[in-house]
């Protein structure tokens, strides 16, 4: 597609911010009102349509299509967008250990270990830790203080904590990201653990990298999303 506009600006509307192209609000894909809870927020929207060149390239609009998915998708499903991310929870990675006689179980003590204590401590919470494959539920007060703190996420929170939850395919992952001075590339690593032990004993993909690579890209966003949607 082509560029179709010329000027880009952000406006505050009541207690929210909206983009106008050549003077015209912004609407997500599903023809609602782009109006975002942020001016940090809505600049960085803005430079999205600002750093488009003659021809619109959607891969640029990572920010935006999040924004979209929140307002369109998540406000009106909140319910079953944290019924999912418990879903994470129940099943969370970094509960998921090798035998303890392994080496890769070494290696998961030593970095899944310290995130899902962390989890523990900040949320008041046990979880169980499993080896092997087999399942075991957690805890159900667990399960019922995590969904009391995601009750108290706006849409936009639920929509980052709701990408890099289904990245990651851990929830303590997830709310590490949320929590400041999070780092995104040591919990993406740690997320990766696995992955990347594999590529250690039998070599790299190059493919399976550029995903990877694609995917972190993606983590981090979700992770500048959630952290500009702060008021």
């Amino acid at each position: 597609m082509k560029r179709f506009y010329s000027q880009v600006d952000v406006a505050g509307a009541g207690d929210s911010w909206i983009v106008n192209l050549d003077g015209r609000p912004l609407k997500t894909q599903g023809g609602r009102p782009q109006a975002v809870p942020s001016g940090r927020l809505a600049d960085m929207l803005a430079a999205e349509w600002r750093d488009q060149g003659e021809e619109i390239d959607p891969a640029g609009f990572r920010l935006r299509d999040m924004a979209d998915y929140a307002i369109d998708v998540v406000r009106k499903d909140r319910e079953g967008v944290i019924d999912k991310l418990l879903g994470y929870g129940e099943t969370d990675t970094l509960c998921y250990r090798a035998d303890p006689e392994d080496a890769l179980y070494r290696r998961q003590q030593e970095v899944w270990e310290p995130l899902l204590a962390e989890t523990e401590r900040r949320e008041a919470v046990r979880f169980h830790r499993i080896s092997g494959i087999v399942h075991r539920a957690q805890p159900a007060e667990t399960l019922a203080a995590l969904r009391q703190r995601l009750e108290t996420f706006d849409h936009f929170r639920l929509a980052a904590l709701e990408q890099m939850v289904a990245l990651s395919a851990s929830l303590c992952i997830g709310l590490a990201a949320l929590e400041p001075g999070s780092d995104a590339d040591v919990l993406w690593d740690a997320a990766n653990l696995e992955e990347d032990w594999q590529a250690q004993l039998w070599g790299q993909d190059e493919e399976a990298e550029e995903r990877r690579d694609r995917r972190r890209q993606d983590f981090a966003a979700a992770m500048d999303f959630a952290r500009l949607s702060g008021v």
